[in-house]
């Protein structure tokens, strides 16, 4: 073998994606002229690095500064791959005045960072603080050093100096320039003059007073010193060969050395401190040949670098740019005694590319930069010490965008050109803003175009045409893209960080990273591979060779295959077909196809291979990322390493790597599936047993393979989505009862790079974390300060990221980082592609599906899904974390039951009973020996048939609940949903077979503990026991129920429905046999003990005792229509008197006293009659409104008639002269007839009312009681001191007994001969007789008392 490469490298660009780098502009004007003719310098960039970057902990790690500059204007961004960086970017513009070559310098002191600036006409310096003087910041934004920049007054004497000597004409503008700070502080500039001198300007140190001074190194060894601003000579008698081209600058003890190489190919070392050239050096002399023709020509090429470190000293590269004959040579500075000092030859490289753009000395390497013929970007490496065979090693550059893009006839050009363009690792978003801005003409056009299609018809324009114009007008959009990117690409340096050793191509848009390239990739790649890589891929000579032919012939493969064939291998693994198929097709289009016989030519080749079986293993084992034990994600990260590569610039840098090696590696599978493929078509040096081994294994290994890396190709181009903050929330609070919160909880920051991939986004969120921890875990990180080797740490991250993203190994963070961050778009595609093939984490796959299934609307679906993962999840480690069994294992409850509560819980939060009601049912045949799961379960199912309005189906599941305690929970909630809802029927009708009893309690104990207006918990009762024929208990309900509502609603309605119940309950017990119609009266205290009321207490504090138990009351029948007739009439008079409802607990007595006083004497007389009662105050209570009816006339007997209304009148007059009163006398007259009383003793309280307020007894009153009781009459009159009417009743009395008019005194048969006695009220007569003698009457009073007297000699005779 030829010897050992070392490792290569590929490059990613770190460009923004989303939106340009915004520049805070800063203009200096210091009021200088332009240089007259026209003078120009080349684009130029450099690079800075703290001193500290590679130190894990500190605050400058993985942290840099880069520049670039173009005419009069300098860029500086500070890039960070730990956080984002605010304020880091900013453009400084000084009109007039052109950046040299060489002319920006960053140095770093103790307490700031100072930035030199060397143009054609001044110089500047720039005091910045240092970032660990700055504030810091624990979060993901980190103040930049340019934060303050603004704040400098750059005008002033300490940060400008217009150079006196350099303004004029083109010969006075400096050709290159260099720029450090001194040990003292001072700012030097060292400016190559143009006429052959070296110009140092120095300024005082920032922080003290001094004056600007300028001296001039001239060959000649002597030296003026010029002060102020102006100098006093300079001298032109050095020759243009003289003139430096290139200058370098090192200070070395207590000397400063200023290095230049000029055009007469010398290499010159001026001593600063004696201001004198002490080394001159023909570098002529390190060229093999030509010597003379290149030292004709002037040197305009060639470039310096410096390299020190205390091991190996001073070093310089000189790179001697000659055409066709290029070279390095590297130096090494010695130093004799008195200061006598030497170079010595380490080593000379040489390079067959043309142009160099830059190059970097290190302690071991030369890297470089050109541009080819092509103007394509060249970039390698080579170690000019223990490289024997001058082999560069190849860096693998960003290869730029496909010139062209294939857009099927079946597809949208729009579609596919917008997915090109804003895809990763193509364009940045300058390249598209300036396209454009640049076309916006044709952009318009375009536009036109577009909607061309509405408005003609398909027979003026078809789909075809219109088809092949949007891709005529996306291709000139495209087209100009790409210009835009090659201009933006154009390398302008290389910055290597000498802590970290991490590479950098500066470019004129953005910066790209240099990673190391994984020795598969790297024989993949480089077609110049003959050697051995090291890393140990291979393990001996003949092995290698087998390798090595083997990974020749892929590259053959893919030499030879067709576009066509690439994109139908590429589609097949998008439509999951079988890779296997899919190549053996291809395989057959090759050989169909092979005119140039390259098959027959990678056949030849893989008969040199001596052991194909053991070659395809080795390269299938280094593809393979599987681990066999899960990856441990669960170390905690202290904070010191919580931000290590957190950037979105580290997240875009190596998120794009794991694309670039995923698409490597894709490549490689597909060409070595084919290449298999072709071995089982010959087989010629492969045997029997190796054959079928490659048919059974090889290759469907290398089919998954190649199914893996496609997968993480597109899962690392697929964009990220932005959720809605509203939708976001909702999503991760249904996500919470998930309960994984030792896993991958989203973070409440936002990438800056957005829109970002999901590869990035899970890197950040979830997978950095994991990785650092899993790097440093063996650590001491405090006590070692851990240094950050950039190519090993990315080398590390590298691997742990694929391997975290590789689906056969156990580890499931991924696709759950992305259901935690709503990403079930992206989710659903990722587990499309990966069901066909992987055998792991199968279940998990089918858990997530079904999330996204939830978030898409479509349930079934989900639930399906959910079912088929439950048959995993005892055996993976995701869904035995869902589920809790980890934490749960000394439980007894099965993982799938709590698998299923998880779920169930988690539709339920959603809100979709109808697929917990299934997986539920589904449960609990599960949990068929675990009452308690049954129990929880059949709860759940009633609970979620209830809240659906299936009555039926939850009473069915209350039924089949095991937990008695539980059951009457649902049974509860059954009966207070039903009686809400007004579903009584169906509550009713319920057999409730062996919950009887407790339904009763239930509803009792509701129907006394609410508002009985609002409920009608004691109708439900009513009619549950009416329902099953138990009228008794009816009753007793509907009795109870009056009994509350006459105590607690005092309103018209509550009477209403009491009359009601009253009513109902009687005709209940109406309806059972005479023997059982009665009931016990309810308790009548207004607080009923219930199940679960809590003990009382007395004022004390101590349990109150016991309640004496009261005797029990039986209610009968007749009781029954007492209540109701006493509730009829309270309802009457409420009717008739609205305000009198609030009266309640009335008796019967107080009741009657209030109907007559309201005028209801009807109800009053009822009342009664239903309670035994006189009738006696309803007829004085008439009599009385007579009186006041008689004294008050007919004014305003509106009221009048409103009561007369409420009682039945026998008859109806309708005549005109009928009045209130007339009918008032009537009424009373018809209750006089219609209830007669013994001795008529309502006759008798009638008159006794009317004589007591000294009103005339109407004649048919007094008729009336004449027929029934004269002599009661007689004493009325007497008592009330009406003699003359007495007298004359006793007058008409005496003659009834005599036979005339005896039928008016109710007399059958008057005095005579044969008739029987007669009596006569002897002693009224006298006591009237007695009152007569001793008043004073008038003459007809007089003869009614001599006829007194006459009276018993007329009976006697």
């Amino acid at each position: 073998m030829a010897g050992v490469l070392e490792r290569s490298y590929i490059e990613i660009c770190g460009f923004e994606r989303e939106s340009v780098l915004r520049f805070r502009q800063i203009t200096l004007n210091l009021g200088v002229g332009l240089h007259s003719g026209g003078v120009k310098y080349a684009d130029s960039a450099g690079g800075f690095s703290y001193e500290d970057s590679g130190k894990l902990l500190s605050v400058t790690s993985n942290r840099f500064v880069h520049w670039s500059t173009s005419g009069d204007t300098v860029q500086f961004v500070e890039q960070s791959l730990d956080t984002n960086l605010l304020n880091n970017a900013v453009r400084l513009r000084i009109p007039n005045c052109l950046l040299l070559p060489g002319g920006v310098c960053i140095q770093e002191t103790l307490n700031n960072i100072i930035i030199l600036i060397v143009t054609s006409q001044s110089v500047h310096r720039l005091v910045l603080p240092h970032p660990t003087r700055m504030y810091r910041s624990v979060s993901v934004w980190t103040f930049s050093i340019f934060t303050d920049i603004g704040k400098l007054n750059l005008n002033e004497p300490a940060h400008s100096y217009v150079l006196p000597f350099a303004q004029g004409t083109q010969t006075t503008a400096p050709s290159t320039s260099a720029g450090w700070i001194s040990h003292q502080g001072e700012a030097l500039f060292a400016l190559a003059s143009p006429s052959g001198a070296i110009t140092v300007v120095t300024l005082p140190a920032h922080d003290q007073d001094g004056t600007v001074s300028i001296l001039e190194l001239k060959q000649s060894s002597m030296m003026q010193r010029l002060a102020g601003w102006m100098p006093t000579a300079i001298r032109g008698d050095q020759s243009i060969p003289d003139l430096a081209i290139s200058l370098a600058v090192h200070q070395l003890e207590d000397d400063t050395f200023i290095f230049a190489l000029c055009q007469d190919h010398k290499l010159r070392m001026w001593s600063l401190k004696h201001q004198m050239c002490l080394l001159v050096t023909d570098m002529l002399e390190y060229m093999p040949a030509g010597r003379g023709e290149v030292k004709a020509s002037p040197a305009l090429a060639h470039k310096l670098r410096l390299f020190f470190s205390s091991s190996i000293g001073l070093c310089l590269a000189i790179y001697l740019a000659v055409p066709k004959r290029s070279q390095f040579c590297v130096l090494q500075l010695v130093a004799s005694e008195n200061n006598r000092y030497s170079l010595d030859h380490i080593s000379t490289l040489f390079t067959t590319q043309e142009t160099l753009v830059d190059f970097v000395l290190t302690a071991t390497d030369i890297w470089a930069v050109w541009l080819d013929n092509d103007n394509q970007t060249v970039v390698k490496y080579i170690s000019f010490e223990h490289n024997t065979t001058g082999m560069w090693n190849q860096v693998f550059v960003q290869p730029s965008p496909e010139e062209e893009v294939h857009v099927g006839e079946d597809q949208d050009p729009r579609e596919i050109y917008l997915d090109v363009l804003f895809s990763p690792l193509r364009f940045t978003a300058s390249a598209i803003i300036k396209a454009l801005q640049s076309l916006v003409a044709a952009l318009v056009t375009t536009k036109r175009c577009f909607q061309l299609q509405g408005s003609v018809t398909e027979y003026e324009f078809c789909q075809e045409d219109y088809h092949l114009l949007q891709v005529e007008f996306w291709s000139k959009f495209y087209a100009c893209c790409l210009q835009y990117q090659d201009v933006l690409s154009t390398p302008l340096a290389l910055h290597i960080s000498p802590a970290t050793a991490m590479v950098c191509v500066l470019k004129k848009g953005f910066v790209s990273f240099l990673l190391p390239c994984f020795a598969i990739d790297h024989l993949y790649l480089n077609p110049a591979v003959s050697a051995v890589i090291s890393g140990g891929l291979l393990l001996d000579s003949e092995m290698s060779r087998d390798v090595l032919q083997l990974v020749h012939c892929l590259r053959m493969v893919n030499e030879s295959l067709p576009e066509d064939m690439a994109y139908e291998m590429e589609k097949a693994l998008e439509d999951l077909l079988s890779p296997e198929k899919v190549s053996e097709k291809v395989l057959e289009g090759l050989l169909a196809s092979d005119n140039g016989n390259v098959i027959q030519d990678i056949t030849n080749k893989l008969q040199d291979i001596n052991n194909p079986i053991v070659a395809i293993n080795m390269l299938l084992r280094e593809l393979d990322l599987e681990t066999d034990a899960e990856t441990d994600s669960r170390h905690t990260v202290r904070i010191s390493l919580s931000q290590l590569y957190g950037s979105s610039v580290a997240a875009s840098l190596i998120c794009q790597a794991v694309c670039q090696i995923a698409m490597t590696r894709t490549l490689i599978c597909r060409d070595l599936l084919i290449l298999q493929q072709l071995y089982l078509r010959i087989g010629d040096n492969v045997r029997g047993s190796q054959l079928l081994q490659l048919q059974q294994d090889l290759i469907s290994r290398c089919s998954n393979l190649l199914c893996t890396y496609h997968l993480l190709k597109q899962m690392s181009l697929t964009l990220s989505s932005s959720v809605p903050l509203d939708i976001l929330n909702a999503d991760l609070q249904h996500l919470s009862v998930l309960e994984l919160s030792d896993s991958t909880t989203p973070t409440s920051r936002r990438s800056v790079l957005n829109p970002q991939t999901v590869v990035e986004l899970f890197y950040q969120n979830v997978a950095r974390k994991a990785i650092m921890s899993q790097i440093f875990s063996q650590q001491d990180v405090e006590g070692n300060q851990t240094m950050l080797h950039w190519p090993q740490m990315i080398s590390s991250v590298l691997t742990l990221l694929c391997q975290f993203l590789w689906p056969s190994n156990p580890s499931f963070l991924f696709p759950e980082c992305l259901m935690l961050n709503c990403q079930y778009t992206q989710l659903q595609e990722y587990v499309r592609l990966v069901g066909p093939w992987c055998q792991v984490n199968v279940g998990s796959y089918r858990f997530v599906l079904g999330q996204c299934y939830l978030a898409s609307g479509e349930g079934q679906k989900a639930l399906q899904c959910f079912q088929e993962a439950a048959a995993e999840v005892d055996k993976e480690e995701f869904l035995m974390k869902l589920t809790g069994s980890v934490e749960e294992a000394a439980t007894t409850t099965a993982p799938r039951l709590l698998y299923y509560n998880k779920v169930l819980r988690l539709l339920e939060d959603i809100g979709l009973p109808e697929l917990v009601i299934h997986l539920a049912t589904l449960a609990i045949s599960e949990a068929a020996n675990d009452e308690r799961i049954q129990a929880a379960l059949w709860t759940r199912i009633f609970k979620h048939h209830l809240d659906l309005g299936h009555n039926s189906q939850a009473y069915e599941a209350l039924t089949q609940n095991p937990d008695s305690s539980r059951q009457l929970d649902c049974l509860r909630q059954l009966v207070v949903v039903l009686c809400e809802r007004a579903q009584l029927r169906d509550l009713v009708q319920f057999s409730f077979v062996n919950l009887h009893d407790e339904v009763v309690s239930i509803i009792e104990s509701r129907a006394r503990a609410v508002d009985l207006m609002t409920h009608n918990y004691y109708e439900l009762l009513y009619a549950f026991h009416i329902n099953r024929h138990n009228y008794r208990k009816a009753g007793t309900v509907m009795f109870e129920y009056g009994m509350r509502l006459g105590r607690e609603v005092r309103t018209l309605r509550g009477l209403q429905k009491q009359v009601n119940c009253y009513l109902a309950a009687l005709s209940c017990l109406r309806l059972v046999h005479p023997d059982y119609a009665w009931i016990v009266q309810p308790s009548s205290g207004a607080a009923y003990e219930r199940p679960g009321t809590s003990p009382k207490r007395n004022y004390d504090g101590e349990f109150a005792a016991n309640p004496v138990s009261q005797q029990i009351d039986i209610l009968e029948l007749k009781d029954l229509e007492k209540e109701y007739v006493l509730a009829r009439s309270r309802l009457t008079l409420a009717q008739q008197d609205p305000p009198s409802a609030a009266i309640a607990g009335a008796s019967s007595q107080e009741m009657v006293a209030l109907l007559v006083q309201t005028g209801l004497f009807d109800t009053a007389l009822t009342l009664c009659q239903t309670f035994n009662l006189s009738l006696t105050p309803v007829f004085e209570g008439l009599t009385f409104k007579c009186i006041k009816l008689q004294y008050k006339g007919d004014r305003d007997q509106t009221e009048v008639w409103n009561w007369l209304a409420a009682n039945q009148l026998p008859t109806v007059i309708t005549t005109k002269d009928s009045s209130a009163t007339d009918e008032a006398w009537r009424l009373l007259a018809h209750y006089l007839e219609k209830y007669p009383s013994q001795n008529a003793q309502y006759h008798r309280c009638v008159l006794n009312k009317l004589l007591s307020h000294g009103v005339p007894v109407p004649d048919w009153l007094l008729n009336a009681y004449k027929e029934v009781d004269a002599a009661a009459l007689l004493r009325l009159y007497l008592n009330y001191d009406q003699l003359e009417s007495a007298a004359e009743l006793v007058l008409e009395y005496v003659d009834a007994l005599l036979g005339k008019g005896h039928q008016y005194f109710g007399i059958a048969r008057p005095l005579s001969a044969t008739a029987s006695l007669v009596w006569l009220p002897y002693t009224s007569i006298d006591q009237l007789l007695r009152n007569l003698s001793e008043s004073q009457i008038n003459e007809k009073v007089k003869y009614f008392s001599l006829a007194f007297v006459m009276m018993p000699e007329i009976f006697i005779s």
